[in-house]
C-alpha cells in the first residue's frame, strides 16, 4: 500500500464532498449563491462530531467552563459598545468594468488594474461587514438591529449574569457554539471563508498579572486539540502577531494555521483581549461587570483570553488532512487506486458499517440482527449496505471515512462470528458477535 499523491488539489475534495454528500453548493438549482454551502447527511454528522468533541473536552470535562447559548441578534448598543460598528470594516475597491469588489489589503502590488478582466479601480472606500436588518414592522434607524458577526459578546454581556448563577470563582470560562455572520468583500477557497459561519469561543476569565501565562497555556493546549484529532504536526503551526496587526482590543494573539493548498491559513486564533471589553460594556451600560475578590474585599474586571475557531473551517481542515490517495493490490493481483478519508473514528461520520458478504437470503437477516443490535445500543453512527460487491462497499466507506466494516459471510452462519475491517491498513480481525459491543468500546474509547 503506497501513498501516491500529497498533497492533492482542493478541487478533489470539493468533488468527493459533493459526490458523497458532505457539503452542496447552497440554492444550487436556482445557480447558487455566492460562498454559502449546505452540509449533507455526511456534512452534518461530522459537524455535529466535531461540536460534541469540543464540548466535551473544553466543558464537560473541565469544571472552569461553562455553557452558554446567546441570542444571534443583540441590543445595537452592544456593537457599539464592542468597537464594531465603528470599526469592522475592510478596505475596499470596485472594478468600473465588471464590478467585482476586492479588499485592497489583499491585492498583490501589481495589481493596478481588475485581475478578472482589466478594467480600473474605484478609490478604496472602507465597508462594514455586519449584515444590518430591521426589528419591528418600521424600516427605520430606529429599528436596526444586526446579525452578529461574533459569539463573543454575548458572553461579555452575561458574564455577571453567570457569575451569579453558577458561583465560579476566578479562573473561569464561558464556552458558546453558534452562528456568525459577516459580509465579507472576498469570500472564498470552499468553506474556508464564508458569510455565514459557525464559532467555537471560549472566554476564559483571570486575574491580572496571570494572564500571559494563561495565554500561552491556552495556545498550547488547543494546538494539542487539533493534533489529537488528527491533524498531522507538519502541517499546522502557530504564528504570533505582530504589534502593527493586533486587533484593537488584544495585547497578544497567537494563530494556530494549518498548510492549505493556497498557503498557511488560519485555523483558530488565542487573544489575549485584556480587559477591554468588559470595561468597555461597563462603560456603555453603566452596569458594572466586575469580580469581587473575597481575598482582597476589591472589585476587579478580569483580563480574558479568548481561544476562537470556526467550526466549518476546522471540518474543512480534518477532512483536507485525513484525504489519501493510495496504490493498492487488489484480489485479483491487479493494481488500483484507492481513496480514503482517514479521519480520527470521533470524527467520521459513520463510525461502523455493517454488509453482508452478498444479498443471499441466509446472509442478509443475521446482517440485519447485527445492525440491529448495534443501533439499538445509541453509540455510534451505522449503515447498513448489501448493494453492489463487497470490495465496491469496501472502498465507498474508505472514502467517506467510515474507520470500520463489519462482514457477515457464510462462515457466520456456522460459528456466529464476524470480521471487522480496519479502514487504515484493511487488516481483518475475525470475532464473535457477542463480542461486539465490548470490542467497538474499546476501540472507540474516548
Amino acid at each position: 500500500m503506497t501513498e501516491i499523491i500529497r498533497p492533492i488539489p482542493m478541487e478533489k475534495l470539493v468533488s468527493l464532498c459533493k459526490r458523497r454528500g458532505f457539503i452542496f453548493q447552497s440554492s444550487e438549482v436556482y445557480g447558487g449563491l455566492g460562498s454559502t454551502w449546505d452540509y449533507g447527511p455526511l456534512g452534518v454528522e461530522l459537524k455535529r462530531n466535531l461540536k460534541e468533541l469540543w464540548w466535551h473536552d473544553n466543558i464537560h470535562s473541565r469544571e472552569d467552563i461553562v455553557g452558554l447559548d446567546a441570542a444571534i441578534l443583540m441590543h445595537p448598543k452592544v456593537w457599539d459598545a464592542s468597537g464594531h460598528l465603528e470599526g469592522f470594516s475592510d478596505p475596499m475597491v470596485e472594478c468600473r468594468s465588471c464590478n467585482h469588489r476586492f479588499r485592497t489589503d489583499q491585492l498583490r502590488s501589481q495589481d493596478a488594474t481588475c485581475p478578472d478582466c482589466g478594467g480600473s479601480f474605484t478609490e478604496s472606500r472602507m465597508f462594514n461587514l455586519m449584515f444590518k436588518t430591521f426589528m419591528g414592522p418600521v424600516e427605520d434607524t430606529a429599528s436596526t438591529v444586526y446579525l452578529r458577526p461574533e459569539t463573543a459578546q454575548g458572553m461579555f454581556v452575561n458574564f455577571v449574569n453567570v457569575l451569579q448563577s453558577t458561583r465560579k470563582k476566578l479562573p473561569f470560562g464561558i464556552g458558546q457554539i453558534g452562528k456568525a455572520f459577516r459580509n465579507e468583500i472576498t469570500p472564498g477557497n470552499f468553506v474556508f471563508r464564508t458569510r455565514e459561519f459557525e464559532q467555537m469561543e471560549i472566554e476564559f476569565f483571570v486575574m491580572p498579572g496571570t494572564d500571559d501565562a494563561w495565554h500561552k497555556k491556552w495556545v498550547q493546549d488547543r494546538l494539542n486539540w487539533y493534533i489529537h484529532y488528527g491533524i498531522r504536526s507538519e502541517n499546522i503551526q502557530l504564528r504570533e502577531h505582530n504589534a502593527e496587526e493586533l486587533a484593537h482590543y488584544a495585547k497578544a494573539t497567537v494563530d494556530i494555521e494549518y498548510r492549505f493548498p493556497w498557503g498557511w491559513g488560519e485555523l483558530e486564533g488565542i487573544a489575549n483581549r485584556t480587559d477591554f471589553d468588559l470595561q468597555r460594556h461597563s462603560s456603555y451600560s453603566g452596569e458594572q461587570l466586575s469580580y469581587f475578590d473575597e481575598t482582597t474585599g476589591q472589585h476587579i474586571i478580569p483580563y480574558i483570553i479568548e481561544p476562537s475557531g470556526g467550526v466549518d473551517r476546522a471540518a474543512l481542515t480534518f477532512l483536507y488532512d485525513a484525504y489519501r490517495e493510495e496504490e493498492v493490490v487488489s484480489a485479483n493481483g491487479k493494481k488500483e487506486r484507492r481513496v480514503v478519508l482517514q479521519l480520527h473514528p470521533l470524527l467520521a461520520p459513520v463510525k461502523i458499517a455493517v454488509l453482508p458478504l452478498s444479498r443471499h437470503p441466509d446472509l442478509v437477516p443475521l446482517a440485519r440482527e447485527v445492525f440491529l443490535r448495534l443501533q439499538d445500543l445509541g453509540r455510534w453512527q451505522l449503515e447498513y449496505d448489501d448493494s453492489q460487491s463487497i470490495g465496491r462497499r469496501y472502498r465507498r466507506f474508505d472514502e467517506i471515512g467510515t474507520p470500520y466494516c463489519v462482514t457477515i459471510d457464510f462462515q457466520s452462519l456456522e460459528d456466529s462470528q464476524v470480521t471487522i475491517r480496519d479502514r487504515n491498513d484493511m487488516l481483518q480481525t475475525r470475532i464473535p458477535i457477542a463480542g461486539l459491543e465490548a470490542e467497538f468500546n474499546q476501540r472507540f474509547h474516548h
